[in-house]
């Protein structure tokens, strides 16, 4: 095959004209790997016929005599139109990635066996519900009806990878919860890099990196008023252990944390909007990628509506509402890992040292199969307090040291995670009280859930396993045998935080602060910014009459308060000069509104990027592009309380904050007209702010590569409630848009067929289906759609019907 394929190449580098005859022949061949979606197909695995009606958007409305069909049905078609998805998630979770890919990826493979998700999620299996694990069989047994009955092509990854999906099974479905709960709990990184700086700077210096919420901001739940739990850090001065320096590395093969972590939502009760009935609304941002991660459905069974998002490879939907109840979710930020440093037992190195006496390490082996190379066997090494990751750093470019070890201690590691549990009875929940009684079994990740029901009710509840310590407060690694730095369990649900229908009218989430200082446990020391929460605030508490139109426009809100808060104290103390005099006359003039044909966004994102390595780099070293990060409240406080940062440590001279901003606004000036030309008037932020949906499967082919990843230049950056984060460490690319809104929905109580729902790119993740791309105009300009009772613009139905019947 290698030889015809070889040949034909030749053929059509030789023959110009061949070429094109060639690539339409390839094309016609990949669309017989798009979907059957009209007509009647019989099929092993329903009980009776289930109609699917597909609307202009391919969206499927799913309609089933039963529920158990319901989800067989739901597995079908997200076989149908995300198979490629769903397979490069599983073997990406179990650690098989480099039997498709070789020896290059066999350390993406080790580190996800020395989790053991897979494993985990084997084991949980066992332990759910028979009626969840009835729906996850369902689900199971539609997927792989469709890999039986499909015929054609496959989706092209397929080919470029060499595999062929494998049969889905039951405990498959679970392994997203996983990885989220991995991913999404985001202090691992920052916990090591704390550790580092503590051996450079004094700790009050280290703090000032990530500046305490402010007293003023806004907090979503009131504290109740009680002892505040106070504990000082475990580790103060220079005390930082350089044995976690190999783990810098770890985010080159562990599951990446999001670019940042954010998410909006609020929820409007009925006496402040025109209708008289709640609105809720949410956005949760995610790193981009093509697909996209959601897959939008409605599922209609006795007993079961649900209209909303899904995951591919998941039967439950995970946002949405059900007909009397509606929710969102952001992330808590809650810290629910530790970094343990354990010592090796001087006298055997099998064992280490804990409080109480020494103890085995706990090892197993895996084999792990590469493409073109022989086994690798894996032996992986556990504390009681978690899997050994430092074993992988030399793997990610690290130095180890030969008397410690660095342990991984995490809620999403727990073996009974119920996290299924709770989406199931979630889907199913008519009111509060039976809401708040399925978010007892959600462990991983911790989330804030938004509610609203047609009864007119909204309410907030936090939910998740959030450790409760002994001492710490997550701020840096901890030692293991210290019995003090151990857990006692986890914040009982009764105590976390909630709140049903509450005074102001309005609840607002923004990955802001969850509740004050006067609460009674321990959640985070870190949270988001305060911009976009305060932002929604200011708009839900100027209006008695919300509607949904205010919502959409509350979404697409492209207001920067950061801007507006810091640029006034910039001003004050940069001197002009013939240089930036025009640029700094444009900013004080900018109202802050970040929109993709202003310049100033540029010159704001520009100037802060080269502000922050200005003013930290010197202090930080070699470690200042693991920090590298643009925090308001960090500038804020060198300006207002600790103007030493600006002082330039490898110079003699004794540099003014006003000197080092204008030399930074000087050289941000300089690249920006190497980039986009002199004339700055010119110079606009969608020219640079293009949000990047990468295809990383086929990216880097000829032809279909270019084809097969997504991009548009949008509004926003990291501080609006139009989220348009930037990665600004990068050199080729510091203002592309690569993490901001997956999925964005308005729910209208007065009417829950009318709520308002859009994701970016499509439904599909073929690339060469009419529905690869087709959503993402509307996503940029705040368009969306409805999935209602009655689809709108049905263009194809199919009917599934039991095989031999």
């Amino acid at each position: 095959m290698r030889l015809i394929l070889r040949s034909l190449l030749v053929i059509a580098v030789a023959v110009p004209g061949l070429t094109l005859a060639l690539t339409g022949i390839g094309y016609l061949w990949l669309r017989t790997s798009l979907p059957v979606t009209q007509g009647t197909m019989a099929v092993n695995g329903p009980n009776a016929p289930v109609d699917i009606a597909r609307d202009s958007h391919g969206i499927p409305h799913i309609r089933a005599e039963s529920q158990r069909d319901a989800y067989f049905a739901l597995g079908f078609v997200h076989a149908q139109d995300r198979i490629w998805q769903m397979e490069i998630m599983r073997r990406r979770v179990s650690g098989r990635l480099a039997e498709m890919a070789g020896e290059r990826l066999v350390p993406q493979d080790r580190a996800m066996r020395t989790l053991g998700l897979y494993r985990l999620a084997r084991k949980t299996l066992s332990q759910l519900s028979k009626p969840v694990r009835a729906a996850l069989d369902a689900y199971s047994e539609g997927v792989n009806a469709w890999l039986r009955s499909r015929s054609g092509a496959l989706p092209p990854e397929f080919y470029v990878a060499g595999v062929r999906p494998e049969p889905w099974k039951p405990e498959d479905s679970l392994l997203w919860g996983r990885l989220l709960g991995v991913q999404l709990s985001v202090n691992r990184r920052t916990e090591v890099l704390r550790a580092l700086l503590l051996r450079r700077l004094p700790a009050a210096k280290v703090a000032a990196l990530w500046p305490p919420y402010p007293e003023d901001a806004p907090v979503t739940v009131p504290a109740p008023q009680q002892k505040s739990l106070l504990i000082p850090p475990p580790l103060q001065g220079r005390q930082g252990n350089e044995a976690v320096l190999p783990l810098l590395h770890l985010d080159r093969i562990l599951p990446p944390p999001p670019s940042t972590s954010a998410s909006n939502s609020w929820a409007v009760a009925g006496d402040r909007t025109k209708s008289g009935k709640p609105i809720i609304a949410g956005d949760p941002h995610l790193r981009f990628r093509a697909p996209n991660l959601w897959y939008l459905a409605r599922v209609t069974a006795p007993g079961l509506t649900l209209s909303g998002a899904t995951l591919p490879g998941v039967p439950f939907h995970v946002l949405g509402h059900n007909g009397a109840i509606g929710w969102t979710m952001t992330t808590t930020g809650a810290d629910t890992q530790d970094l343990v440093i354990e010592k090796i037992d001087p006298e055997n190195p099998r064992r280490y040292l804990a409080s109480g006496g020494s103890r085995p390490f706990l090892t197993r082996t895996e084999t792990i199969s590469v493409k073109g190379a022989e086994p690798v066997s894996h032996t992986i090494r556990s504390t009681r307090n978690g899997p050994v990751i430092s074993d992988l750093a030399g793997m990610a470019g690290g130095l180890l040291s030969g008397k410690t070890v660095i342990a991984l201690r995490a809620s999403v590691l727990a073996l009974d995670d119920r996290t299924a549990e709770a989406l199931y009875h979630l889907n199913r929940a008519r009111n509060w009280r039976a809401f708040r009684k399925a978010l007892r079994l959600f462990h991983s990740p911790v989330q804030n859930f938004i509610y609203g029901d047609i009864e007119g009710h909204i309410g907030f509840q936090m939910a998740g396993r959030v450790p409760i310590r002994k001492t710490g407060i997550g701020f840096s690694p901890v030692h293991g045998e210290n019995a003090e730095s151990a857990w006692s369990g986890f914040i009982p649900f009764d105590r976390l935080p909630t709140v049903l229908d509450p005074g102001s009218g309005f609840i607002v989430s923004a990955n802001n602060r969850v509740i004050g200082p006067g609460y009674g446990y321990f959640i985070a020391r870190d949270w988001n910014m305060p911009y976009r929460a305060q932002r929604i605030e200011e708009q839900l508490a100027a209006s008695t009459t919300h509607d949904v139109a205010a919502s959409r426009a509350l979404q697409l809100d492209n207001m920067s308060l950061a801007a507006r808060d810091l640029i006034p104290r910039l001003l004050a103390v940069v001197p002009k000069t013939n240089e930036t005099a025009l640029a700094i006359k444009r900013l004080g003039a900018w109202d802050g509104t970040v929109l993709r044909t202003k310049p100033e966004p540029l010159i704001f994102n520009a100037w802060m990027r080269e502000a922050v390595k200005a003013i930290a780099a010197d202090e930080l070293g070699a470690l200042f592009g693991a920090y590298r990060r643009i925090d308001p409240l960090f500038i804020r406080h060198v300006l207002e309380k600790d103007p030493s940062w600006c002082d330039d440590l490898t110079t003699t001279a004794r540099e003014t904050c006003g000197a080092v901003l204008s030399g930074a606004l000087i050289r941000a000036l300089a690249e920006l007209r190497r980039r986009f030309g002199s004339d700055i008037t010119s110079w606009r932020w969608g020219d640079a702010h293009i949000a990047d949906f990468r295809n990383r499967a086929l990216e880097r082919l000829p032809l279909i590569g270019g084809f097969a990843n997504i991009s548009i230049a949008t509004d926003g950056d990291d501080f609006t409630l139009n989220r348009g984060t930037s990665r600004l460490a990068s050199r080729r690319a510091p203002f592309a848009h690569v993490h901001g809104a997956t999925y964005r929905a308005i729910y209208d109580f007065a009417d829950l067929d009318r709520s308002l729902f859009i994701h970016p790119t499509g439904q599909s993740g073929n690339p060469v289906s009419p529905h690869y791309r087709d959503l993402i105009t509307l996503w940029r300009d705040g368009r969306y759609i409805t999935i209602g009772d009655r689809p709108e613009g049905v263009v194809s139905r199919l009917r599934l019907v039991p095989k031999g019947r």
